[in-house]
């Protein structure tokens, strides 16, 4: 009998386990129609972007308030500029919160950027770019985002890039009480995403492809902060990888009329 219960366990955390692999289930498209695609068993999903559409994108089924998530993407190829793929969570409305990844296209394929972003209450302003280490268009590749009551943390196969800490001690706003849920797109934005905007979509290239899998939303986040080997790993990324660090910005100066945030001066 305990082995048939044993044996019943574990189907039942397999099923589970399928079930949180499966985009009919999980996700819905909001738009873009059928530039927006669930193939195969639901396993994979495939955003497309050309002039007859500017993108399109979707949205989970569930909210969540702090977990950890995982998403397997595979970048444009080739000539990538003005497009902008993504992937993040968002609560609604004009005071949302939101944790961004936004992969910006160039000309040239590699390297791609990333741009991560934090918002609270609507308020974001707390940027860090990265050029991955990395060909991101041409395998898939497990970008993860943690969020819990102390800190979040987003991931690059396992790798960590960036840490958002709760200092609201120190007056600095964090999400932590709105429900978010995982969006992700694909858009054109050429009057900004590729150097500034000086680099337009050559939509003879079009069409433009992204595909997603194996995304996973836990609401258990298994981690509250980084190992010894973790900050090793943060630090060696910062160093090679970050391109644009937001307390770093001239913008801050001293004399400046926009003051550094809370966090850059401690």
């Amino acid at each position: 009998m305990g082995n048939l219960r044993v044996s019943s366990m574990l189907l039942l955390s397999l099923m589970a386990a399928a079930s949180a692999n499966n985009f009919h289930q999980d996700v819905g498209i909001t738009w873009g129609g059928g530039h927006a695609r669930i193939l195969g068993r639901g396993n994979l999903l495939r955003l497309t972007m050309d002039k007859t559409a500017g993108g399109a994108g979707f949205k989970s089924n569930r909210d969540y308030l702090f977990g950890r998530f995982n998403m397997q993407m595979k970048l444009i190829a080739g000539n990538s500029a003005g497009t902008v793929t993504t992937f993040y969570l968002s609560s609604e409305g004009p005071s949302h919160d939101e944790i961004d990844l936004e992969f910006l296209g160039n000309k040239s394929g590699s390297p791609y950027t990333l741009h991560t972003n934090v918002f609270t209450q609507g308020q974001g302003g707390r940027e860090e770019g990265f050029h991955l280490w990395f060909d991101p268009t041409k395998h898939f590749h497990t970008y993860s985002i943690v969020w819990n009551p102390k800190n979040i943390i987003i991931l690059v196969d396992s790798i960590p890039i960036r840490v958002f800490n709760n200092e609201e001690s120190i007056g600095v706003p964090y999400p932590n009480n709105q429900r978010m849920k995982v969006y992700a797109s694909l858009w054109d934005a050429d009057d900004w995403a590729t150097r500034g905007g000086r680099v337009k979509t050559d939509w003879s290239k079009a069409p433009f492809v992204a595909y997603y899998r194996n995304f996973v939303a836990k609401s258990d986040w298994e981690m509250q902060g980084l190992s010894a080997r973790g900050k090793k790993l943060l630090s060696w990324v910062r160093k090679r990888c970050r391109i644009y660090y937001y307390c770093n910005d001239e913008r801050h100066g001293r004399g400046s009329r926009h003051p550094p945030p809370p966090e850059c001066k401690a």
